[in-house]
C-alpha cells in the first residue's frame, strides 16, 4: 500500500523539524502510528512522549513551517518522476525499515524494486587503484553468472563507488545509487551519464530534499542506507580510515555480513580490508562464489552450472569466430597463458598470439605479467 499525499508532506516536515535526529524521528513515528498522527498531536508532545525533551518538543511545534516547503518539494517531485517513499509505503526498503535510525522518508527515481530478494552493496576508497578496479569487474561478471537478479547498491561516489557501479550495468546487473544530496543535481558531475542509465536499470535513492547540498556530514548519514537496504556489505579496497570502514561498522551493527578483499600487507589501500578480516569483523573473499555460498544463495549445482557456462557471445559482437573461442578458454579461469591457450583451442602459438593483440585492441582481453591474459568483458 501506498502512503497518502497527508503522511508524505508530515514525514517530509518531520524529517526537516528533526533535520539529523533520526533516531528522534523513528521513536515518535513509532509511539505515534504515522507521521499524519505525530502531526495532529505536535502541541501535545509530552502526552504522546513523556521522556521527551524541551528541544525535541519545540522542534515539533515547528513542523508548521516546515509544511509549506513539503509541499514545494512534492510538487518538485511530481514533476520529475520522483517517488516519496514513506516508511509506511510498501516500496520502502524492509531491511532499511529494520534499522533504528533508518531515514523517515526516501526520495526515489528508479525503476528497480528496492525490495529486491538479493540486495548487496559494493563499497570503497575514492582513491581505487587498477586491483581494486579489476576486483569491481570481475565481481560483477561472477555476480551476473552465479546470481543475475542481484540488486549492486553503492554510492555514486569516486572510485570503488563508480567502478561497481559501471560494471554492474555492463554485465546486465540493476544497480541502486545512494546520494547524499536531493535529486535535483548530481555529485560528482563527471558521473550525470552513469547515473542518468542508473535511472532506466536500477535507481538513484536519498534521504535528502531538492536544494540540499553534497556537504560532508551528508556522506556519513547516506553510508547508513548503504549499509541498511543490503543483505551484505562488501568492501573491496580502502584505507587504514575511511567511509567505507565506516559503513561496514554500520553494517555490522545492524547486523548484516560483511566480506573484505584481501590485497598486499604493503599497499595502503588494502589497509582498511586486512584490518577488518585480521580483527574478524569481515570474512575474507575473493570472489563472488565465497560470497554466494556464504549467504546461501545458489546452491552447489547452480555454482557448478556457472563454471561450466563458456562466454555469452552477444557481450563481444565484434569478434570472430576463432576470437570467440580464446574467449570462451579465458572465461573457465582467471588468466592463462599463451602456450595453455594454444592447447585448449588448438591453434598454434604464433595464431593464438595474433588473436590476442586483435583482441586487445578491441578491449576484450589484457595482457598482465609473465605472458598472461585476462578476459575484460
Amino acid at each position: 500500500m501506498y502512503a497518502d499525499e497527508q503522511e508524505i508532506l508530515c514525514s517530509m516536515a518531520l524529517s526537516r523539524a528533526l533535520h539529523l535526529n533520526s533516531l528522534h524521528q523513528q521513536l515518535l513515528l513509532k509511539e505515534a502510528g504515522s507521521a499524519t498522527e505525530l502531526y495532529r498531536k505536535r502541541g501535545n508532545l509530552k502526552d504522546l512522549l513523556p521522556q521527551a525533551s524541551p528541544r525535541v518538543a519545540e522542534a515539533l511545534r515547528d513542523m508548521d513551517t516546515q509544511m509549506e516547503r513539503a509541499r514545494e518539494e512534492l510538487d518538485f517531485a511530481r514533476r520529475n518522476r520522483i517517488q516519496c517513499i514513506c516508511q509506511s509505503d510498501e516500496r520502502y526498503p524492509q531491511r532499511l525499515r529494520e534499522c533504528a535510525d533508518a531515514p523517515v522518508l526516501l526520495y526515489y527515481r528508479g525503476n528497480r524494486n528496492l525490495n529486491a530478494q538479493r540486495v548487496i552493496s559494493i563499497i570503497g576508497t575514492r582513491h581505487c587503484t587498477e586491483y581494486g578496479k579489476e576486483i569491481c569487474r570481475h565481481l560483477a561478471t561472477e555476480l551476473q553468472r552465479l546470481c543475475p537478479d542481484v540488486l549492486v547498491v553503492s554510492g555514486l561516489a569516486y572510485g570503488i563507488d563508480i567502478q561497481a557501479h559501471r560494471h554492474a550495468l555492463a554485465c546486465g546487473l540493476d544497480t541502486v545509487g545512494v546520494l547524499a544530496h536531493g535529486l535535483d543535481q548530481i555529485y560528482p558531475r563527471i558521473h550525470r551519464d552513469t547515473a542518468a542509465e542508473m535511472t532506466s536499470h536500477g535507481g538513484l535513492l536519498t534521504e535528502f530534499m531538492s536544494r540540499t547540498n553534497a556537504d560532508k556530514v551528508n556522506f556519513i548519514r547516506r553510508n547508513r542506507i548503504v549499509a541498511g537496504m543490503a543483505d551484505a556489505t562488501v568492501v573491496v579496497e580502502s584505507a587504514a580510515k575511511g567511509g567505507a570502514l565506516i559503513t561496514a561498522e554500520l553494517a555490522e551493527g545492524y547486523h548484516r555480513d560483511v566480506f573484505a578483499f584481501p590485497g598486499r600487507t604493503t599497499d595502503p589501500y588494502s589497509q582498511g580490508c586486512l584490518g577488518l578480516i585480521r580483527t574478524n569483523r569481515a570474512m575474507l573473499v575473493t570472489g563472488a562464489e565465497d560470497i554466494v555460498n556464504a549467504m546461501g544463495w545458489a546452491t552447489r549445482q547452480t555454482i557448478e552450472e556457472a563454471r561450466r557456462q563458456p562466454v555469452q557471445r552477444d557481450l563481444f559482437p565484434d569478434l570472430t569466430d576463432e576470437e570467440r573461442l580464446v574467449a570462451d578458454c579465458l572465461a573457465q579461469c582467471d588468466d592463462k597463458q599463451v602456450n595453455m591457450l594454444a592447447i585448449e583451442t588448438n591453434f598454434p602459438i604464433h595464431k593464438v598470439s595474433a588473436l590476442l593483440f586483435g583482441m586487445e585492441m578491441k578491449g576484450v582481453v589484457k595482457m598482465l605479467n609473465g605472458g598472461r591474459y585476462r578476459l575484460l568483458r
